[in-house]
């Protein structure tokens, strides 16, 4: 009798059970803009549905971080393109990182990730806000330790990936999720690759000339669609560098001090700016590539005095501010999970 009845009580919890059903997989199509290039995705992590569920769940989870505090939202809030607003970020415990956090836009097409490019993907990029001591703070044995009772995340990881949610899983799916953070819709675009001359005042005309003037060439490394080269400079932001830069990668002093060229996308909504987040405002900005930065012998010949007039300074602040994509930073797929 007692078997029956422990029978009949585990089939109603079973039925009172709070873990919400799985979506219908199928293949995910990233919605690419049409002036946008073709993309590259790894043959072993295709996007699906379900895929990119398990990844948003994931870059919300708080539990992957050792103070059960901080997920990779908490650095990449997207009503700000995925940056935070501060200088630095800080991580689990309060414990402050080394740099600025970057948007996370259009990274479905980036060669390497972090400002000194030294990692190559989505996949492997994951590892390390993780398990750095000044981010998350996390073993992925850990991570995997605090998810393995979670019956629906477990349930998605054998949906999606045939396989309980372990690292494999883990850095896979927080990759096919971000490559979803697609942006280019912007009042740029309409002027720029659609010819719809009324996107544009007169004000945003003259800053559009002046930012793709010979003279400024800022162009020549925020280049279209996606306002980087993806290369790395030296813009003489200091005469001495504390972070390398590229240099951690290569080795060579040539390279200390350089980044890599930022997106101006979404720039209106990212401050503050540099990887250091050194610099306050989009005025500021402007101002430092106006006056022509410091001395240090790796920087970039292009970065001399402009002598912009305060005119000139506000037509190309007002033509950056076109490079937002409002709807990019209302997405609701990219919100908080309720």
């Amino acid at each position: 009798m007692n078997q029956w009845l422990f029978i009949f009580i585990s089939l109603i919890l079973l039925g009172c059970s709070d873990v919400p059903p799985l979506k219908e997989d199928g293949p995910y199509r990233y919605k690419k803009p049409s002036f946008f290039p073709e993309y590259q995705i790894p043959e072993d992590n295709k996007p699906t549905v379900l895929r990119v569920e398990l990844g948003r769940r994931l870059f919300f989870e708080k539990r992957l971080s050792n103070s059960n505090s901080t997920s990779c939202a908490s650095c990449h809030v997207s009503s700000m393109a995925f940056t935070d607003g501060k200088s630095i970020s800080h991580g689990a415990h309060g414990r402050m990182g080394n740099r600025n956090a970057p948007t996370l836009a259009n990274l479905l097409w980036s060669p390497h990730l972090m400002s000194e490019g030294g990692v190559k993907t989505l996949e492997l990029q994951a590892l390390g806000p993780i398990q750095d001591s000044s981010e998350m703070d996390m073993t992925m044995r850990n991570a995997e330790a605090q998810l393995a009772d979670d019956v629906y995340l477990q349930n998605l990881s054998q949906a999606a990936y045939g396989r309980p949610l372990d690292a494999y899983v883990m850095i896979r799916a927080l990759a096919v999720y971000q490559r979803s953070f697609i942006s280019g819709d912007t009042r740029f675009d309409k002027y720029h690759f659609f010819k719809d001359t009324t996107a544009f005042n007169a004000q945003e005309k003259r800053g559009y000339d002046i930012f793709f003037s010979e003279k400024a060439a800022c162009a020549s490394c925020h280049q279209l669609p996606f306002f980087t080269d993806y290369k790395f400079y030296n813009i003489g932001l200091y005469e001495n560098y504390a972070d390398a830069g590229r240099q951690r990668v290569t080795y060579t002093a040539n390279d200390n001090g350089k980044f890599k060229t930022p997106t101006l996308r979404n720039i209106e909504m990212t401050p503050p700016y540099m990887h250091d987040g050194s610099i306050r405002t989009l005025e500021d900005v402007v101002e430092f590539y106006n006056w022509g930065g410091k001395s240090h012998p790796n920087k970039d010949a292009r970065i001399q005095k402009m002598n912009w007039t305060p005119q000139e300074k506000a037509d190309l602040i007002a033509f950056l501010k076109t490079l937002t994509d409002w709807n990019f930073l209302q997405n609701h797929n990219f919100l908080p999970l309720q």
